[in-house]
């Protein structure tokens, strides 16, 4: 599982528990309101009813002291407590929620109402006949009110019962809540101990050790896939450097090895063309002379690649483009070769038309020069090398092929890489395995490519493309940063 799976699902997880946090808290605030707005309802209800048996009392009292003999009342009392009860039951009507709220109200309503009538038809009537028949209708109207009271009074205890179930079961959701939140941060915290912090330690402690020289260090691919694959590239770095150091050094021994055979040649040489000796005969002295002038120009070959290769890598590589004909580039390179000996038949083609180019000439020769030579070094004596020169659509293409050891497929995806060399070549000649690096790297700065069609024992034909002189960019320099290459060659 990778970090952004994981962090993706505790993100959800937590995200689930805070949205149900906020709407048990929206759910919850949604239901006290609609408690408090009864409660203080059944409060007002309440309040209104007790005023209203306080005032139809009163109003009792009143119409009683008015109809007592020899007591004068005057009526306007009698009637601002009439329109008080008519405004008490009208601010009442608007807090009856339920059906059985207004039934009630209604009925009390129409109870006061005929209290009231009552009380206006007993005008004049003596006393003892007025309690008659207005007593019950006060009292039914005062014992509805009471109903009325005791109604609120119940609905609010179940709406308090009600908010202290909601009560319970919020402090019981929220404890919940608060239970899996730590729970969720405790897992959350042991995994990314165990299978994060704990990884990169081990990458950090893998690469401290490589870099103070443990070179066989390796960091465990273990923990999510992000930390595998930084300890998988660690390892592949490691074990890419490794295998450079070991080229390095198997490259510095075959150096030193190559180097010690043309010195210990010129050392026997010039022992033998001494002319202090016996047999120093102008005809030997002339043969010394020639192995130690081949010598020379094997180290000065070898020590060239070298320094070119070094270039290479700094990126410091110049090159003087002018523009040239591709066919007098390849006549040169065929005229040195056939000067030096009738060993091989070597076949130089060209085209009517010129081949024009826009490069380094000294370096594309360089690299003709690299391809011939090979082709002379492993062919068998008089085989034929063909050296041809053709331009297909925008490319000059130089075509080099022998009829010598030839190429397996393995072994050519490593062709090109500094200090490779092929079985077959290390056994039919001595190099360091820079010309056709170095060659590659000189044809790529020229915005061209190097390819190669070879099958063992039945030759070779390495092919140089390059842009013609319509279609070139000016190159005058190699790229500033050193090229990598890569164990099939490819350079990056």
């Amino acid at each position: 599982m990778s970090i952004k799976a994981v962090l993706t699902a505790i993100l959800t997880v937590l995200g689930v528990l805070v949205l149900a946090a906020v709407g048990s808290l929206i759910v919850l605030t949604g239901y006290l309101h609609q408690v408090t707005s009864h409660l203080s309802s059944s409060i007002d209800e309440v309040r209104l009813a007790e005023e209203l048996e306080v005032e139809l009392l009163t109003h009792s009292r009143q119409a009683e002291v008015r109809l007592s003999p020899g007591l004068e009342a005057p009526p306007g009392p009698l009637a601002v407590s009439e329109a008080r009860l008519q405004t008490l039951l009208a601010e009442m009507r608007p807090l009856a929620v339920t059906t059985e709220e207004r039934a009630m109200l209604q009925e009390i309503d129409e109870k006061v109402s005929a209290y009231l009538a009552a009380r206006e038809e007993t005008q004049g009537v003596a006393p003892t006949q007025v309690a008659g028949k207005v007593a019950p209708r006060l009292d039914e109207a005062l014992s509805l009110l009471e109903q009325l009271v005791d109604f609120n009074v119940q609905e609010a205890r179940v709406a308090q019962a009600k908010a202290n179930r909601w009560d319970e079961w919020v402090s019981v959701w929220g404890i919940t809540l608060a239970v899996l939140l730590l729970a969720v941060m405790a897992v959350v915290l042991f995994w990314v101990r165990r299978s994060v912090l704990v990884p990169v330690i081990q990458i950090s402690r893998a690469m401290r050790r490589f870099g103070s020289g443990h070179k066989r260090t390796r960091a465990p691919e273990t923990g999510p896939a992000e930390l595998r694959e930084m300890a998988r590239t660690f390892n592949e770095m490691a074990s890419s450097l490794s295998r450079q150091q070991e080229d390095q050094l198997t490259f510095l021994a075959g150096v030193a090895h190559d180097l010690r055979n043309p010195l210990s040649a010129l050392k026997m040489s010039t022992a033998l063309a001494d002319p202090g000796r016996a047999d120093a005969s102008p005809e030997r002295l002339q043969k010394m002379l020639a192995l130690m002038r081949r010598q020379v120009a094997r180290l000065d070959r070898m020590v060239g690649d070298l320094l070119d290769a070094t270039r290479i890598e700094a990126g410091k590589l110049e090159l003087q483009l002018e523009e040239r004909d591709a066919r007098e580039l390849a006549r040169g390179v065929v005229e040195l070769y056939q000067a030096t000996g009738p060993s091989h038949e070597l076949i130089l083609s060209l085209p009517d038309a010129p081949v024009h180019l826009r490069c380094d000439g000294a370096r594309i020769e360089q690299v003709l020069n690299n391809l011939v030579s090979n082709a002379l070094k492993y062919s068998p004596s008089g085989t034929r090398v063909e050296v041809t020169v053709l331009s297909e659509g925008e490319e000059a293409l130089f075509c080099v092929s022998d009829q010598g050891i030839g190429i397996s497929e393995d072994e050519q995806r490593h062709l090109f890489a500094p200090f490779q060399r092929t079985h077959g070549a290390r056994a039919h000649a001595q190099g360091a395995g820079l010309g056709l690096s170095v060659a590659r790297r000189i044809v790529e700065a020229h915005g061209g490519r190097i390819e190669v069609d070879s099958h063992p024992g039945q030759g070779s034909m390495f092919q140089v493309r390059l842009p013609l002189v319509p279609s070139v960019q000016p190159t005058s320099t190699l790229p500033a940063s050193s090229p990598t290459w890569t164990p099939d060659g490819a350079m990056h």
